[in-house]
């Protein structure tokens, strides 16, 4: 009974002379055993941890009992295994911290410049696109999902989920082609679905000489945040919806310029607001 007491009163006074730093060194040394643990039992190696915690055991007990042999023995046991370890498992070693690595930093990096790269070359496509539909007064309707998803209006058309090529967009909006009457909807600068339907814009003081597609682009920009490119099939006249508003007018320059502003560059708090100053002179104006 005195041996349990004065164990009990040992660990006790040991917990509480605990420090900040020895709860935090306990922590760091648990993650490492966990993450080693976790690296052992999803590999091969899961096998050789039952032979490896009875090597320290034994190495635990011969050092408690005072057994120099069997102690000196696992101790160099220990020491050379350790070096065949990582000589066995080089692969899987390098594995895991090439992808710690990545994870971090260089993946994040990585990430960011590549979707920078696919964003900029959508909008390149979608812009060539366009200038060949004002040239050859193809109507065309592109929506640039943002924030606000879309699904509803996605399940309206065919999916697609496709790379932003040039031809391609020129076949949706083919006049011949059964997808040519609806909205094209671009997610995350793919291609998503195209042939969709837009709620038409209920605003009785849009300008009368707009269509049909217009409405919809203006009712869809009313209805979302999304940016929305709409090209004229009278007129080839490129315009860009957005808040509800409607400018009109752009060329290959000033559309790219319009798309990357409002899709990379500026917030959407500040683009809205820029924009709708744009909207209403040339609204006034068209």
């Amino acid at each position: 009974m005195d041996i349990i007491k004065n164990t009990g009163s040992y660990i006790l006074s040991r917990l509480t002379a605990m420090t900040f730093f020895d709860i935090l060194d306990i922590a760091i040394v648990s993650v490492i055993f966990y993450y080693i643990f976790k690296f052992i039992s999803d590999r091969r190696a899961g096998r050789l941890a039952v032979g490896i915690f009875l090597i320290i055991a034994a190495l635990f007990a011969s050092d408690v009992f005072n057994m120099q042999t069997l102690n000196f023995l696992l101790t160099n046991v220990a020491q050379v295994g350790i070096i065949g370890l990582v000589i066995v498992f080089q692969t899987e070693l390098r594995s895991v911290l090439e992808k710690m690595g990545g994870r971090s930093i260089i993946g994040t990096l990585n990430k960011r410049y590549s979707e920078k790269v696919e964003s900029l070359e959508c909008i390149d496509n979608v812009v060539a696109a366009c200038e060949d539909f004002s040239k050859d007064k193809t109507g065309a309707l592109l929506v640039f999902e943002r924030y606000t998803k879309l699904g509803d209006v996605i399940r309206t058309g065919t999916v697609i989920n496709s790379d932003p090529a040039v031809y391609l967009i020129k076949n949706i909006f083919y006049n011949k082609a059964p997808l040519h009457d609806g909205a094209l909807v671009i997610r995350d600068f793919k291609l998503c679905s195209a042939g969709c339907f837009l709620p038409l814009s209920q605003n009785e003081n849009i300008v009368k000489d707009l269509g049909t597609r217009h409405r919809a682009a203006i009712g869809m920009s009313e209805n979302s945040d999304a940016v929305v490119v709409v090209v004229s099939e009278e007129t080839g006249t490129i315009s860009l919806a957005i808040n509800g508003v409607l400018t009109r007018g752009y060329d290959s320059k000033s559309l790219k310029d319009a798309l990357v502003k409002f899709l990379i560059k500026e917030d959407n708090s500040k683009s809205s607001h820029t924009f709708k100053k744009i909207g209403k002179n040339a609204k006034s104006n068209s």
